[in-house]
């Protein structure tokens, strides 16, 4: 590690507990951009800068609140009213500024929030193919995780995940559709909360899936998820499944006040643990400080339906074509591409650049993925096993409010040619299919690479999942690596 690589990352250690004037944490994080992003360690996490974020500072000192002057980045597949372009990282929408804000995001801006800019994410949130390397995108390149940067940094949210753990923000939203923030969190040594679909608008948001769809905090302490949370959470009239998030969202962080694990049963899914012996190990010493906390621990064995993910994968290719497409038509001004066969058509066109490591054999499969009853029933039977006969069931019959598993395996080494192929353990897919709420605290790392702890609950169950994940914070007893900004081979 060079220097001054050094010296920056102690700044922003220093910085880290310390209140700070809004204008002199943006002037920090900008510096910080400068010198790890592209330069040094080439982190790759910072897709591009709010050119107004100095004066947004300014402004934001008229507001106040807890969030006011909070410099924070934005996954480049969420809207932002600056001049901005939101690309989802591919070439196709390299001029797509649509001066406007999504509605979570003009919630966080009345909030006080400044946005320093947008990060790099897998393109296209990670569905163009199956054989991707997460969080390379034609507009963004690679990024690079900090505690490793021969890493990956997971994805979607890649660059969410890295810039917050390499300190160049103060914190940042990202989206999931099954993984997409609790992934990069979990890897990237950070707070990860996908809220139950529906808590969060979604409009003006690159798409996906209308069912699994959500953005999230990503953070360095569930408090602070917790605080941008109750910022983001609310109705939205363009966005029909949050018709009922005004019931639901409510002042996050007093929910998790004083927080307790005493008493709190809480199922452990032990064949999400997987078979590596070092997670498992980390995993025993958090089930050692839970009990410690009072936590009552109920074994489950249960693995799910594989039906599911068959299921899932039937209902993503089939709201990919008809959701994206439907964004795509609606952007203001004329964009080089109106639906999901436009971009395929695209990146044929431009395969120098967008089809270079891989192809896009998941969007061709979405655009001939059009039989409405296959799908509906598809959709039917994946929520009932994740959710009705899911994690409905596992609480019910344990007699458990949370379940708990590893989130994620230490990072891989990133491989452009073969693409990912990490440890397939945890969780999420249950969550993510059901869309009920998902929480990562970190919980220890294996070789100085992050791994996460996850929390899930039933639907709307949000604050009990964040106050559960603060109580296990505050208990935490393992020591959490620091970031090195260096590659893991050269230590």
């Amino acid at each position: 590690m060079t220097r001054t690589i050094a010296l920056m990352l102690m700044a922003a250690t220093a910085m880290a507990g310390a209140p700070a004037r809004a204008d002199e944490s943006v002037d920090t994080y900008l510096a910080r951009i400068a010198a790890l992003n592209h330069a040094g360690p080439e982190l790759n996490a910072v897709i591009a800068i709010n050119p107004d974020a100095a004066h947004a500072a300014e402004a934001a000192r008229a507001i106040s609140g807890p969030l006011s002057g909070k410099a924070i980045l934005v996954k480049d597949n969420i809207e932002i009213a600056e001049p901005l372009p939101t690309t989802a990282g591919s070439l196709a929408l390299a001029n797509n500024v649509t001066g406007r804000d999504a509605p979570m995001i003009a919630r966080l801006r009345r909030a006080g929030v400044v946005f320093l800019g947008k990060t790099n994410l897998s393109e296209w949130a990670n569905i163009r193919s199956g054989f991707s390397s997460s969080g390379w995108s034609a507009v963004g390149g690679q990024t690079r995780n900090p505690y490793a940067t021969d890493h990956t940094a997971c994805g979607s949210s890649s660059g969410s995940g890295a810039s917050v753990a390499a300190g160049l923000a103060w914190a940042a939203i990202g989206t999931e559709t099954d993984g997409s923030i609790t992934c990069p969190a979990s890897m990237n040594g950070l707070v990860g909360f996908k809220p139950t679909v529906g808590l969060v608008s979604r409009t003006h948001i690159v798409p996906i899936s209308h069912s699994q769809d959500t953005a999230g905090p990503m953070t360095h302490s569930v408090h602070d998820a917790a605080l941008l949370l109750t910022a983001m959470a609310g109705s939205d009239p363009a966005d029909t499944a949050t018709a009922t998030a005004d019931m639901h969202k409510r002042d996050f962080v007093a929910a998790i006040e004083g927080a307790s694990l005493k008493g709190v049963r809480i199922g452990v899914l032990r064949k999400a643990v997987g078979e590596d012996a070092k997670v498992q190990a980390l995993f025993a010493r958090a089930l050692t400080d839970l009990k410690s906390a009072g936590a009552e621990l109920v074994e489950i064995d249960s693995a799910g339906d594989p039906a599911m993910g068959n299921d899932e994968l039937t209902v993503l290719l089939y709201e990919l074509r008809s959701d994206l497409g439907q964004y795509l038509a609606g952007l203001p001004g004329k964009p080089a591409v109106r639906s999901l066969a436009d971009v395929i058509a695209f990146n044929r066109a431009h395969a120098d650049a967008e089809l270079r490591w891989f192809g896009q054999d998941t969007f061709e499969n979405a655009e001939k993925t059009t039989d409405e009853a296959a799908y509906h029933k598809a959709r039917a039977n994946a929520l009932r096993l994740a959710g009705k006969d899911g994690i409905d069931r596992m609480l019910a019959q344990h007699h458990v409010t949370l379940l708990i598993a590893p989130t994620a395996g230490p990072a891989w080494p990133i491989d452009l040619v073969t693409g990912d192929h990490g440890l397939q353990i945890g969780a999420g897919n249950f969550p993510a299919v059901a869309g009920y709420p998902h929480l990562t605290v970190p919980m220890g790392a294996i070789e100085g690479l992050p791994v996460g702890l996850s929390f899930i609950s039933t639907a709307w169950d949000d604050a009990r999942v964040l106050a559960a994940g603060a109580a296990y914070e505050a208990a935490r007893t393992t020591p959490l690596a620091k970031p090195t900004l260096e590659p893991w081979r050269a230590r």
